[in-house]
């Protein structure tokens, strides 16, 4: 079998970055913005200078190493994945995807190889929308999907703005608009991803090649109450925003059921205030992450959960759904596709086509620029966990299928 990436340095490049974390021990937590986020970009930096790549830092914060080809006028292909974090997640989601970038720079750079066309090495903020809330606010941004004042005034729970945590990290809000790339100013964007699932490792399989993204709606409830004294307010008069969120939740998960098998709802984040133990809430807001292979199954879903919390709200609490988030599912580049599973095979892996159940990058890349998206194993299918883990070897493998995808691309030949 045919390797051209090092696990050993794959390795070294995924710790390195894991020293930048806010809880250490305790799982990844790298918010976008935050100290270790600015040091995690410092790190990536340096390693992308060592890789031989011309670097800058884009008006939003992302990160961008560039290996000029022969004839620079030609759109690049670009390559990479988001650094951010979940609370208390895993090392490989993402930065498995940058970190490939990297190791196919050193690859090219200790081959002496300069494509034709430039190849662009991305890591991106602000995927899993855990400080700003939305997602994949940096791919939206670079592709013109988010109004830039709308941009700059979304908001963390301590009330801080995206355009005051960017001073704060040292770029200027106003340039913001700086970052959206002009249309046809990207050939191709290559990812890599783990699968956050378990069916590669249940299958042995080394790699899936993603043909399509499941699509992806997120809304944030808001129930309003009254506070209280817990202890001299009777039952019968309160008006409790937490008994109303808990009605209204409960009744969630059955909609996905009942409407798709493939159809998936999460509760995942829930905010009660005054978060006294002995205050009745008088606030509280959670949000639902709706997720379906068909657009219509999303579209549904959304409509009926708006009226299940609507219709429990309206039992004397005030009450509000805003749709954060609306993506349908996206088809991905079937010559890419195509171009993937042809390198796959001639490195010998076995690989299999799958539809991503999680959103990445690819999926708003996709219609700004050909789009192909690599998947490798998880172990026991954990992510967004303290646990997930993916083996060095087998990330090595996804990166060898990216690496010739890439020559192919950006008109470069290897040597095994």
């Amino acid at each position: 079998m045919t390797r051209f990436s090092d696990p050993q340095r794959l390795e070294r490049l995924i710790e390195g970055l894991d020293r930048f974390n806010a809880t250490p021990g305790k799982g990844t937590t790298r918010l976008t913005y935050t100290p270790e986020f600015r040091q995690a970009s410092d790190y990536l930096r340096g390693q992308m200078e060592a890789a031989g790549l011309t670097v800058r830092e884009d008006a939003i914060g992302n990160l961008v190493g560039c290996l000029v080809g022969h004839n620079p006028a030609l759109a690049p292909v670009m390559i990479g994945s988001h650094f951010d974090s979940v609370p208390n997640g895993g090392k490989f989601d993402g930065p498995a995807g940058v970190i490939a970038g990297i190791e196919i720079a050193f690859l090219l750079k200790e081959r002496g190889l300069v494509p034709e066309r430039s190849i662009e090495f991305v890591a991106m903020i602000e995927e899993e929308g855990t400080r700003f809330g939305g997602g994949l606010l940096a791919s939206r941004v670079m592709t013109g999907k988010v109004d830039m004042d709308e941009f700059l005034a979304f908001a963390d729970d301590a009330g801080i703005t995206v355009a005051d945590a960017m001073q704060a990290y040292g770029l200027e809000p106003a340039q913001a608009p700086l970052a959206v790339r002009e249309a046809g100013s990207v050939y191709a964007f290559l990812e890599l991803h783990i699968e956050q699932g378990p069916v590669l490792e249940a299958h042995a399989d080394d790699v899936a090649i993603v043909d399509r993204i499941v699509g992806l709606g997120q809304i944030r409830a808001t129930f309003r109450g009254q506070a209280g004294h817990a202890g001299t307010t009777p039952m019968n008069v309160r008006r409790d925003a937490l008994v109303g969120a808990v009605a209204a939740l409960s009744q969630l998960p059955d909609l996905a059921r009942a409407i798709d098998q493939d159809a998936v709802l999460t509760v995942g984040k829930m905010d009660v205030r005054p978060g006294g133990a002995n205050v009745i809430p008088d606030l509280v807001s959670f949000t639902v992450d709706i997720r379906a292979p068909g657009e219509e199954v999303v579209r549904t879903l959304i409509d009926q959960a708006r009226s299940v919390i609507e219709r429990v709200g309206g039992n004397g609490l005030g009450v509000d759904v805003e749709e954060q988030i609306f993506l349908p599912p996206v088809p991905l580049s079937a010559e890419l596709h195509e171009a993937l599973s042809r390198h796959a095979d001639t490195l010998g892996l076995k690989r299999r086509t799958m539809v991503s159940g999680a959103g990445h990058d690819a999926m708003i890349m996709a219609d700004f620029a050909p789009t192909g998206l690599v998947f490798v194993p998880s172990r026991n299918g954990i992510s967004h966990a303290p646990e997930e883990w993916t083996g060095y070897d087998q990330l090595a493998r996804g990166v060898d299928v990216l690496f010739l995808a890439l020559c192919e691309l950006a008109g470069a030949t290897p040597q095994s």
